[in-house]
């Protein structure tokens, strides 16, 4: 009995551990990417509040919680202020089965690449119920493009996880980094790398692919309707989804913690690959104009999704020829 109070009371501390170190990284993304785009465009950043503006998230994060949570007199209050929890809830799940070093992770699923690709697809519920219960066009026109693109380039992800699988033998995310201690899969197959990475900034709404929220057509799209915290909650979601995503994409492709074994320098090794992916976030925001939504639809299904379908059946035919993989 003690021991299974000190199991549950270990897992409980590091998950709340985990929760507070995704948080912190995720309200100083927001300041780096206003410092680099600054930088990029020529002019100054954050710069106000504490030394080089290093108080600035905290100062937006108490800006939000003292203003007022208005609620429109026609929706649907409940699913109104439940769907940005829901959205933002769901992007810190995923971190669960994420092993940030050698051993260090909070669940060491069997299925722990499948638990991630569904729980990023259950994301699409908690924007489709924002802009519904909103009761406004412009919120619903802009969850019906959200939940589109994301469904349509979830396809292409899935397909580039395949190839991943294929190649590794499991789903098992610490044995899928164990599997390139040889060679990282960035380099056999580099051209899946550039996809997903493009397909993930679709999936996260990201520049240039950030069609739900353009404000030129949409007035800012599903969270239209949203202030306070309510506002702040769906972008901290799409904040933790970009690092999650880098995340994943550190694991699927650049492996792991990998060179180092030891638990700490492996989980600096992590997180120094996630901080690269997470500037060629920041970097494609400051050079890409944005797609026409015609454009996107098209790129995800009639380049990559053919794409994508090839290349599970030239690795599979590969490895069964040359590997043994079983029919």
């Amino acid at each position: 009995m003690i021991s299974t109070r000190l199991y549950f009371g270990y897992l409980i501390v590091s998950s709340i551990g985990v929760m507070l170190c995704v948080l912190v990284a995720m309200a100083y993304l927001t300041l780096a990417e206003r410092k680099i785009m600054g930088s990029i465009q020529r002019r100054r950043g954050p710069n106000v509040i504490g030394v080089y503006g290093v108080f600035t998230p905290l100062a937006d994060g108490l800006k939000l919680l003292r203003k007022e949570n208005v609620v429109p007199a026609s929706s649907n209050p409940w699913l109104f202020q439940i769907s940005p929890v829901l959205t933002f809830s769901l992007a810190l799940i995923g971190w669960t089965v994420m092993p940030r070093g050698y051993g260090m992770v909070l669940a060491d699923v069997p299925l722990g690449m499948r638990f991630i690709f569904a729980v990023g697809s259950l994301g699409v519920y908690g924007i489709i119920l924002a802009g519904w219960s909103s009761n406004s066009k412009y919120a619903f026109l802009g969850a019906l493009r959200s939940t589109a693109q994301m469904v349509s380039y979830e396809v292409s992800i899935g397909f580039v996880r395949v190839c991943i699988f294929l190649c590794s033998g499991s789903m098992n995310l610490s044995q899928l980094v164990q599997a390139q201690e040889s060679t990282w899969y960035a380099v056999p197959l580099l051209p899946r790398r550039r996809r997903f990475f493009i397909s993930a900034l679709a999936e996260t709404n990201r520049h240039p692919f950030d069609l739900p929220e353009d404000e030129s057509v949409l007035v800012s799209g599903y969270n239209v309707e949203y202030s306070s915290m309510g506002f702040a909650l769906f972008f901290l979601g799409e904040y933790t989804n970009m690092i999650l995503m880098s995340g994943t994409m550190t694991v699927l492709f650049l492996g792991g913690w990998l060179p180092f074994t030891m638990p700490r320098l492996g989980a600096v090794s992590f997180s120094m690959k996630v901080v690269f992916f997470l500037l060629l976030f920041i970097w494609a925001r400051a050079a890409y104009p944005r797609y026409r939504y015609d454009q996107l639809m098209r790129l995800g299904w009639k380049v990559f999704l053919p794409v994508s379908r090839s290349w599970v059946r030239r690795i599979s035919g590969f490895l069964r020829v040359f590997d043994g993989l079983p029919s």
